[in-house]
């Protein structure tokens, strides 16, 4: 199973289900094989599909993932359901956004419903991190920059967003803070296995790699995401909050799999207060 949305959601619920959060997840699936799939996948990890809908006019979204020899992924997107969402999945679920305490969004949607998703999130109150995949080459409209609090680009989305392709700590600096100056209170530039840059208000910041073996990257960046919402939900201040994002990250490349190698609160705990990987040495 796979999906930005899916691999999100499925990490912030398993985070969740150690810290007493509930996570749902909105979008759409095909009435095919595959949809169905997807739901059986899902529940597992806590999720609430109550916002899923099912569309028999297409079919469920599916990404291909391929694996290089550093651990690196490449993946392919049908959109199929994904891509047919509509205003009017956005006012089926305003309660839900409402009631929220963080919208997380990808760019797996059209565009134009990501923006009234965050819109709608804004005048609520919640909070709204865009993890910025797959960015457009034409950068993100002002709209949406307006609309979003948090924005994680990992290297190749901070180049297109920003100009900058951050391979050092001072690069990854001067992305994060032209990320603000386009509108995001909150940037983070992912550096992979070379740490995370975060800038937030005045407050900047850079949290090292954590020490881990990592045998697969797939999903690493939306176990981040989920971790993030899930830390900031829970009231970990900003800093501290990356600081649980990047432990979360670290260890779904521990992991083979997308959503399957989310990590449990209890294992982020350890990684974060120990920097070592519970049962390891």
């Amino acid at each position: 199973m796979g999906g930005k949305g899916a691999n999100q959601a499925a990490a912030a619920a398993r985070l969740g289900q150690g810290c007493g959060l509930r996570v749902y997840m909105a979008g759409r699936t095909g009435t095919d094989q595959f949809g169905a799939l997807a739901r059986t996948l899902l529940t597992p990890f806590g999720v609430d599909l109550s916002a899923l809908r099912e569309d028999a006019a297409y079919p469920t979204g599916v990404a291909l993932i391929t694996v290089d020899a550093k651990a690196e992924n490449i993946i392919t997107v049908a959109g199929g359901a994904n891509m047919a969402l509509d205003v009017s999945d956005v006012e089926a679920h305003r309660a839900l956004i409402h009631s929220a305490s963080a919208l997380l969004l990808q760019l797996e949607i059209p565009l134009d419903i990501t923006i009234a998703a965050a819109e709608e999130a804004r005048r609520a109150g919640t909070l709204v991190i865009l993890d910025p995949a797959p960015a457009p080459a034409q950068g993100l409209p002002e709209a949406l920059w307006r609309a979003l609090d948090v924005v994680t680009p990992n290297e190749t989305e901070t180049r297109l967003l920003t100009g900058i392709y951050p391979e050092t700590e001072k690069e990854a600096a001067q992305a994060a803070l032209k990320l603000q100056e386009r509108g995001a209170a909150h940037a983070l530039v992912k550096m992979g296995a070379r740490g995370v840059y975060y800038r937030s208000g005045t407050q900047e910041g850079f949290v090292p790699p954590y020490t881990v073996k990592a045998i697969d990257t797939v999903a690493a960046g939306d176990c981040f995401n989920g971790g993030l919402a899930t830390a900031l939900t829970l009231g970990k201040p900003f800093a501290e909050a990356v600081r649980y994002a990047a432990a979360s990250g670290a260890l779904a490349t521990t992991r083979l799999g997308a959503a399957e190698s989310a990590p449990d609160w209890h294992d982020v705990v350890s990684l974060v207060e120990t920097g070592r990987v519970a049962g390891q040495g």
